[in-house]
């Protein structure tokens, strides 16, 4: 399931809104039931209901799916510094191919 603030980034997206700061555009709440809720909105778009927020639940869940899997690769990839070593004393070949082991282990 899509975590509430990815949903609302898509309907702001969606809505021509670049960028949200969940600390003072849209403030998230969760009373300590595990519910999460929109406590307070103050972007110039409406507030989403729930069913709005509900069809982001599919492209939520890709986008976060993708997040995930290219922190993976990040994290994995070696320095930059590293990889411009790679290249110099091995060729682009021989770096292309510690990318692509990378790329291969964590796919889009």
């Amino acid at each position: 399931m899509a975590q509430l603030d990815t949903k609302i980034k898509l309907y702001a997206a969606a809505n021509g809104v670049a960028n949200i700061d969940f600390l003072s555009d849209v403030k998230l709440q969760d009373d300590g039931d595990g519910v999460v809720y929109i406590h307070e909105w103050n972007l110039d778009i409406a507030e989403p209901t729930n069913t709005q927020l509900a069809s982001y639940e599919t492209a939520g869940n890709t986008a976060e799916t993708l997040s995930g899997v290219l922190n993976k690769r990040a994290n994995e990839y070696p320095s930059v510094k590293d990889q411009l070593d790679k290249i110099y004393h091995s060729g682009i070949d021989e770096w292309k191919k510690v990318i692509k082991a990378t790329k291969d282990k964590y796919p889009k």
